[in-house]
C-alpha cells in the first residue's frame, strides 16, 4: 500500500509542478523521476530490512535506466519531485524533507572521504534548480530556493534564495539582501584574498622605496656638507 500511495503522490505532484504533464498514463510510463523514486522506495525498504546486495543492485539498475542515482540509504520525505532528472545524484546520508523539487544535474554530495553524516540535509518545500551542487554535511532550511549552477557548501537558513559559486544568499523572505554577512554567507573569496595580499604587498614595497629614497637623500646631504667643510 505504501508504494501505491507513493505512486499516487508522484503523479499528483507531477501534475502540480510540471506544466508539461498531460495525463496520468504519460507520467507513469515516461517520467524518469517517478521511476527513480519508486525504485528508491523499494531499495530503501530492502536496506532497512538488512537484505544485502539487492538494494544497491536496484539502485544501479535504476541509474542505468533513468540516469538518476539515489543511494538506498538516503532518507527522503513525501512528495519529492525530480523534474527531467538526468544526472541527479543523491548521496547515502542525504536527508530530504517533504515537497522538495529537484531539477536535472543536481548533486547532493560529500566533500571528501569523511565518514558518518557527510551529505546535506534538505528542509521542506525546497527547490534545487538545474546543475546545483549542495555539498557536505550542511543544512538547507525550509522554503529555500537554490539557483541553477549554484555550489552551496555552507548551511542556509529558512526562506532564502541562494545563487552563485560559491553560493551566496541574495534574498531572505523575498527581500533583497544588502548585508555583506548574509550576501557572502561567510564563505571565503579566494580571488578577493589574493587581490588583498597583492595590494598589501604593493603598499609595503612603496613604503620601503620611500624609505630608501629618504635614506639616499639624507646620505647625499651629509656628503655635500662634509665636502663643503673640507673646502
Amino acid at each position: 500500500m505504501g508504494l501505491i500511495r507513493d505512486l499516487r503522490d508522484q503523479i499528483k505532484v507531477a501534475k502540480e509542478r510540471d506544466p508539461a504533464a498531460v495525463s496520468t498514463v504519460e507520467i507513469f510510463l515516461t517520467y524518469a523521476g517517478v521511476h527513480a523514486i519508486l525504485a528508491y522506495r523499494v531499495a530503501n525498504w530492502l536496506l532497512k530490512h538488512k537484505i544485502p546486495f539487492l538494494p544497491r543492485a536496484i539502485s544501479q539498475f535504476d541509474k542505468f535506466l533513468t540516469g538518476i542515482e539515489i543511494h538506498p540509504g538516503a532518507k527522503i520525505g513525501k512528495r519529492l519531485f525530480i523534474d527531467h532528472g538526468a544526472g541527479v545524484v543523491i548521496g547515502e546520508t542525504s536527508i530530504i524533507g517533504d515537497d522538495v523539487t529537484i531539477y536535472q544535474g543536481v548533486t547532493l554530495g560529500g566533500t571528501g572521504k569523511e565518514r558518518g553524516k557527510r551529505h546535506p540535509t534538505i528542509g521542506n518545500t525546497v527547490v534545487i534548480s538545474a546543475g546545483a551542487k549542495v555539498l557536505g554535511s550542511i543544512t538547507i532550511g525550509n522554503n529555500v530556493i537554490i539557483g541553477a549552477g549554484a555550489v552551496v557548501i555552507k548551511s542556509v537558513p529558512d526562506e532564502c534564495t541562494v545563487v552563485g559559486v560559491p553560493g551566496r544568499i541574495v534574498k531572505i523572505k523575498g527581500e533583497k539582501v544588502l548585508s555583506d554577512k548574509f550576501h557572502r554567507m561567510n564563505l571565503p573569496d579566494p580571488v578577493n584574498e589574493i587581490l588583498g595580499d597583492c595590494c598589501a604587498r604593493i603598499n609595503f614595497l612603496e613604503e620601503e622605496l620611500k624609505k630608501l629614497k629618504r635614506e639616499n637623500k639624507a646620505k647625499g646631504s651629509s656628503k655635500q656638507k662634509s665636502k663643503k667643510l673640507k673646502e
